[in-house]
């Protein structure tokens, strides 16, 4: 099963769009399953159901940067993560038309509401929601990316 598979199905099982994305990338972070879950927590709904930045693109780039991130004071490294996120965030862009959640949801006809609480997923909420595929798209784009810096095979 590839890793935008598992994303696919962590969001299934009720995890947020930013906590499957980046579960699906936790062996390659350094840190506990348990410490990403809680960070990409508040990521869904497009930052906290504002809308805001697509929580799969927010899993994409918490992953990353687990994965490539450094505490020094790096300005090289610095401008290869702008530019390497730069290029992932705007594949989702191209392939989507926005990374902007509600955006997204508008183009499928979706009513956009800001905050309140969440769907209950049921059978019609993912037949109805891009969600799950743009997780699909953002833990594909990412495990390619991966795979061409040799971090693992894809």
């Amino acid at each position: 099963m590839s890793r935008a598979e598992k994303a696919k199905e962590y969001f299934k099982s009720g995890y947020t769009c930013s906590q499957a994305v980046v579960l699906a990338f936790s062996d390659l972070c350094g840190v506990s399953e348990e410490f990403l879950l809680k960070q990409a927590l508040p990521f869904g709904g497009g930052i906290g159901r504002l809308r805001l930045t697509c929580g799969a693109v927010s899993g994409l780039v918490m992953a990353y940067g687990a994965i490539f991130g450094t505490s020094e004071l790096d300005a090289e490294k610095k401008k290869t993560a702008y530019q390497e996120i730069r290029g992932l965030v705007e594949a989702v862009q191209a392939e989507t038309g926005s990374v902007i959640c509600a955006d997204l949801l508008a183009g499928k006809n979706l009513a956009v509401e800001k905050g309140g609480v969440a769907e209950e997923r049921s059978a019609e909420y993912y037949k109805k929601r891009p969600c799950a595929d743009l997780v699909y798209l953002a833990a594909d784009l990412l495990e390619k990316f991966l795979a061409k810096k040799g971090v693992f095979s894809a």
